[in-house]
């Protein structure tokens, strides 16, 4: 049986809710625009900018909402130019994903980042080789629809009964329920728990070794 497991980034594979703050209130301060506060923006990592933009700050037109989007692209940009970016993996997760890989599993990623962005994140934990599948915000729809994950699906040659999606927000789930895939949840990101529960995750994982048996035990 083949084996897929499918793993959001910021929130599920890394810690980088600083800079994705730090990013939006430059955004919105080089708009002339009072920033949002950092957890609403917190509760939105996973979606796609334009979506995400669109939620905090529903008042502006689409040319603002746009123009925002490219402030939090390029700031961000900047930041990783100058070497102040710092998305440290969760301790433990470059052995599950090893791990994992070494037992025949496929990997995949399904992020709301830009293919740079993820590229880039993947490159400097030197983990890029392990994923058979990078699905970004820049070739599909926002989450939850289910357009990336049909594409890692695709590309690993797996079908939905075969493939688990990894990820600590209710976008996460619903887009796994929307391609008819089981979603385990993981409480160190940026969705409580329960939240990912009543959204219909098989489980929810506190550590990286429950997570690890959890997939095991899913297989």
């Amino acid at each position: 049986m083949n084996r897929l497991a499918v793993f959001d980034c910021d929130g599920t594979l890394v810690d980088g809710q600083a800079d994705v703050c730090w990013a939006m209130r430059r955004a919105f301060e080089r708009a002339k625009l009072a920033p949002p506060p950092d957890n609403a923006v917190r509760h939105l990592v996973g979606l796609s900018l334009p979506v995400a933009m669109r939620q905090l700050a529903p008042d502006l037109d689409e040319e603002q909402r746009r123009a925002l989007v490219e402030f939090y692209k390029s700031s961000y940009r900047a930041r990783r130019e100058e070497g102040l970016l710092d998305e440290p993996l969760y301790d433990g997760i470059a052995d599950l994903l090893r791990a994992l890989h070494s037992e025949g599993w496929s990997l995949a990623v399904a992020t709301g980042k830009s293919d740079r962005g993820l590229l880039a994140c993947l490159a400097a934990h030197d983990i890029a080789d392990l994923f058979v599948s990078l699905q970004t915000a820049d070739r599909h729809p926002s989450k939850p629809h289910p357009a990336m994950l049909e594409a890692a699906l695709f590309e690993a040659a797996a079908q939905p009964d075969e493939a688990v999606m990894i990820g600590d927000t209710v976008f996460d789930v619903d887009m796994a329920r929307a391609a008819g895939v089981a979603s385990v949840g993981v409480a160190w990101g940026y969705h409580p728990a329960d939240e990912l529960r009543q959204a219909g995750a098989i489980h929810v994982a506190g550590t990286i070794g429950e997570l690890a048996r959890t997939l095991r035990e899913w297989a």
